[in-house]
């Protein structure tokens, strides 16, 4: 939301954007300095999206639609009249790509048939409506990470029913409790006191010097937290930092709908994201897996470390973990994970990479994931870790076939 000058000396609450302002400035010919709009670049025009496109003779020809204007008043373009080579840019490429699904010459007809030129009026739609929602994101996050945002398959946009969250949002009846006393240490990593928050706990540190874990999957992961007299740099602080690398959302071209992949070289062990929802009961997690097997989809985690009592679920509610696919042989590994909060019902849910992940590799974690048991008297890990309906819990799924594509491919997610 922007104040927008009307008057001198005088300012209101306006809901429209920056752009708009000047928009309807160049619709009622009116100059406005505040908004930058002079005589000089009142007749300056901003193309929203190309529409079309023709060739007569040598000359290229494209249908402009102008931002700020409804689409009876576009007008045909010559090619040396439109400075928006990115935009060009990209209608080409849109073009060239539909030609060759439709199994046509690569090259641009002289004339586009309706069908066509339809086809680029929702995609350069959609770019736009996918533009937006990655700003939404972005100015959504907390973390250090970008999002991007990319569908070169579809013409699917933004999911409607979905709001981005940094944390748990908590459900009707369900209270986190805490902390109430954080660690004493000098350094956390090379001179614990009292073994510091996982020493105090029982357990052992998780990371190394270059924030990698290094417990094996099963072992819970102790954070130090908010009463804690170590900073921010401390080497236990790992998971709370969230997520660290650029990632992009992107459609899928075999039928997976969305997925994740990292845009930067991930290293082994190292952390990349929380599975982020609301946290709600077994019994509320019981009649909405009804209703999502329904749709064919599941975004419910049990949170299973000593009991089945919560479920995390991240249907309307998360973070871009929401849009992580599964495979049978994946490259993020799940830990358990407290910080401030101590009840062993509600850890927070970590991914860690399983291997080096390249810069452009899509990102998977598996939905049946089994952890090896481990030393049960001082972990009390249940050997069950996965999404809620997996074997081992009370709440039956619907058999979904697994499309990951993998060589180890067990054919079915449940």
């Amino acid at each position: 939301f922007l104040l927008a000058p009307f008057v001198l000396g005088c300012s209101v609450c306006c809901k429209s954007s920056w752009n708009q302002l000047q928009d309807l400035c160049r619709l009622a010919k009116l100059s406005c300095p505040a908004l930058g709009i002079s005589k000089r670049n009142l007749y300056d025009f901003e193309v929203e999206y190309l529409c079309d496109y023709k060739k007569i003779r040598e000359q290229e020809y494209y249908l402009v639609k102008w931002r700020g204007y409804p689409d009876s008043e576009s007008t045909w373009e010559p090619r040396q009249n439109l400075k928006c080579v990115r935009i060009l840019k990209q209608f080409h490429k849109d073009l060239e790509r539909e030609l060759l699904r439709r199994h046509h010459r690569s090259k641009p007809p002289r004339h586009l048939d309706p069908s066509l030129a339809n086809y680029l009026v929702q995609k350069a739609k959609q770019r736009r409506a996918l533009r937006r929602w990655e700003q939404e994101l972005n100015a959504k996050r907390s973390h250090l990470g970008r999002i991007t945002v990319e569908n070169e398959v579809d013409l699917d946009g933004p999911p409607r029913a979905f709001v981005y969250i940094n944390e748990y949002r908590v459900g009707e009846g369900i209270t986190l409790n805490q902390v109430a006393v954080g660690c004493e240490c000098q350094d956390c990593l090379w001179a614990p006191a009292g073994g510091c928050c996982p020493g105090a706990s029982l357990h052992k540190f998780a990371y190394n010097d270059q924030g990698q874990v290094r417990l094996r999957a099963g072992l819970p992961i102790y954070e130090c937290n908010s009463r804690c007299r170590c900073g921010y740099d401390c080497p236990n602080r790992v998971v709370q930092k969230g997520i660290r690398y650029d990632l992009c959302i992107f459609r899928t071209d075999d039928g997976r709908g969305w997925g994740v992949r990292t845009l930067e070289k991930i290293r082994k062990n190292s952390f990349v994201m929380e599975y982020v929802g609301e946290i709600i009961t077994s019994e509320e997690a019981e009649r909405r897996g009804q209703i999502y097997d329904r749709q064919g989809a599941t975004y419910l985690f049990d949170l299973d470390y000593v009991e089945d009592v919560y479920t995390v679920d991240a249907a309307y509610y998360g973070n871009i973990s929401h849009f992580v696919n599964h495979s049978c042989d994946p490259n993020l590994q799940v830990y358990n994970v407290f910080i401030d909060n101590l009840d062993e019902r509600l850890p927070r849910i970590a991914f860690f990479a399983t291997r080096t992940i390249r810069a452009g590799e899509e990102l998977t974690f598996d939905y049946n994931m089994q952890v090896d048991p481990v030393d049960m008297e001082s972990t009390r890990m249940d050997s069950n870790f996965g999404l809620a309906g997996l074997p081992g819990s009370p709440k039956k799924r619907v058999r979904i076939e697994c499309k990951c594509g993998t060589e180890s491919c067990r054919k079915y997610l449940f």
